[in-house]
C-alpha cells in the first residue's frame, strides 16, 4: 500500500475520542460548502490535522470566511454553520 508523504500527523484524535484522519476531510475541489464540510475543515485546523493556510489555499477560501466558521462554531455550535441558519446567529 502507497501512502502519500505529507507533512504533519496523519490522523488526530478529538476530545470526544474519535481519530479524524486527512481521509475525513473534503475533497480539495469542493464548492458546495454543506455544515459538515465546513465543520470538518474547522476541526480538521483546530485539531492540527491542517495547517490554517493550507486549508485556505487547499480550499479557496478567504481568511474571513474561515474565522467566521470559527467564530460560529465556538459561539453556537457546529448547527450555526448551516445556511439555513446564518442570520438566526447573526442576529445575537
Amino acid at each position: 500500500m502507497y501512502l502519500k508523504k505529507v507533512e504533519g500527523p496523519r490522523s488526530v484524535t478529538l476530545t470526544d475520542g474519535r481519530i479524524m484522519s486527512r481521509a475525513d476531510l473534503p475533497s480539495d475541489g469542493t464548492r458546495r460548502w454543506v455544515a459538515s464540510r465546513k465543520a470538518a475543515v474547522v476541526r480538521g485546523v483546530l485539531y492540527g490535522l491542517i495547517t490554517q493556510s493550507e486549508a485556505l489555499e487547499r480550499y479557496q477560501i478567504s481568511e474571513e470566511e474561515f474565522h467566521e466558521w470559527v467564530r460560529a462554531v465556538s459561539e453556537h455550535g457546529e448547527a450555526a454553520l448551516k445556511a439555513t441558519a446564518v442570520q438566526k446567529y447573526r442576529q445575537l
